[in-house]
């Protein structure tokens, strides 16, 4: 299901919302990130929007929070946000928008997406607050954004669990896909020095060895947190039968595909 979800909900990251919010004032591309991920949350200040999506460096979320709300207002990010998501998803699926699998697809992601428990999941919980829009390929959107966003608070919570913190995420996954950290893109641009810290840090626990790379512990410490994610994540599919679920796969394949393709 992560598969099949994120390249539906991650199109909220790309050039159609990113031009939207530039026109409305944002100065670069992660002002109208956070302005769009964060505006479910109000005009929470940087603290807690820094707490909720966990794996920013320290300060990375103050350069945006609050500056972006002396120029939009988060009720006005997420509309800028919902139309800017739908047009670019609907760029990229072409005929598949108009297609009746796609409402089908839209209805049953959205009954699973209303339907998991929003306890300890705070940016799960502020999405679930908002209306789920009408037009299909909107719908379809919110809802993969509402799995997607379920499935990332559980995953904070793993990591937390494991006494994983969210630079040292970064390093595991970039380790995971066969990277050296100082490489991996979310993270190669802190300071030699922070990263080198937080490298020092997991090798002191026996997660990563000398050369940098995975340790066994490191590795089965990575796939528990994987697997505890997904199991965290399950909840939310049980409203739907195993027909449903099924058909929800069926419908969802072809749309995931053709996003993906674009995005690539």
């Amino acid at each position: 299901m992560f598969e099949l979800v994120e390249p539906i909900a991650t199109v909220t990251f790309s050039e159609v919302p990113n031009e939207a919010f530039l026109a409305l004032g944002m100065r670069n591309y992660w002002d109208g990130y956070f302005a769009g991920r964060a505006a479910p949350l109000g005009p929470a200040p940087a603290e807690v929007v820094h707490a909720v999506f966990y794996n920013f460096a320290d300060g990375e979320v103050a350069r945006h929070i609050p500056w972006v709300w002396g120029k939009i207002t988060p009720q006005e990010a997420i509309a800028v946000r919902e139309r800017g998501s739908a047009a670019a998803l609907r760029q990229r699926i072409g005929q598949l928008a108009d297609s009746p699998g796609l409402v089908r697809a839209a209805d049953l992601a959205t009954r699973a997406a209303v339907s998991a428990p929003t306890e300890g999941r705070v940016l799960y919980a502020g999405l679930r607050a908002l209306d789920v829009p009408e037009e299909p390929v909107a719908r379809l959107w919110h809802a993969a954004t509402l799995l997607r966003e379920h499935r990332g608070d559980g995953h904070n919570a793993a990591l937390l669990a494991h006494g994983i913190g969210g630079t040292e995420a970064h390093v595991l996954l970039a380790l995971s896909l066969g990277m050296r950290a100082e490489e991996f893109g979310r993270i190669h641009h802190l300071p030699k020095a922070q990263l080198a810290g937080v490298i020092d840090g997991l090798r002191r626990r026996g997660l990563v060895d000398a050369a940098g790379g995975f340790t066994d512990a490191g590795r089965e410490t990575k796939e528990r947190i994987e697997a505890l994610t997904d199991e965290l994540a399950a909840p939310a599919y049980e409203v739907l039968s195993t027909d449903e679920l099924d058909e929800l796969i069926a419908g969802l394949e072809p749309i995931a595909a053709a996003a993906q393709e674009a995005d690539d």
